[in-house]
């Protein structure tokens, strides 16, 4: 079962991602913050991370730059955002993200269908 950190301070949200992904199959751990997600990175070894940017006490940015000056490799992240903004949407990706969708536009099945995709192994022959 693969694991997926979610970053997010909203609870209601936070909770609606874990019961989805939980149901889909995945070991979900949620975090309120940027700090909270950097340690987990070790101790619950996810195998992608949902990352929120606009977070209370350290945010997703955060997060990503602590990212960019470790030397150890580090899963992908998906960032869902609020924020459809094109800086903050380059800043996420230049820092480091996998992928970054904006959560007014996004079902949790296509959630579910990005983290498929980004775990498929990539030399698998499809029949």
């Amino acid at each position: 079962m693969a694991k997926v950190l979610v970053a997010e301070d909203d609870k209601f949200l936070g909770e609606a991602y874990k019961t989805k992904l939980t149901s889909a199959g995945y070991e979900v751990k949620l975090v309120a913050d940027g700090e909270e997600a950097l340690r987990e990175l070790i101790d619950f070894a996810p195998a992608v991370v949902i990352l929120d940017l606009k977070m209370a006490k350290a945010d997703g940015f955060y997060f990503l730059e602590s990212l960019g000056k470790s030397a150890q490799p580090h899963p992908p992240i998906i960032v869902a955002s609020n924020s459809g903004d094109k800086t903050d949407i380059d800043r996420a990706m230049k820092l480091g993200a996998t992928d970054y969708v904006v959560k007014s536009n996004l079902s949790m099945k296509g959630l579910i269908e990005k983290i498929q995709l980004i775990l498929q192994p990539k030399n698998q022959v499809k029949t």
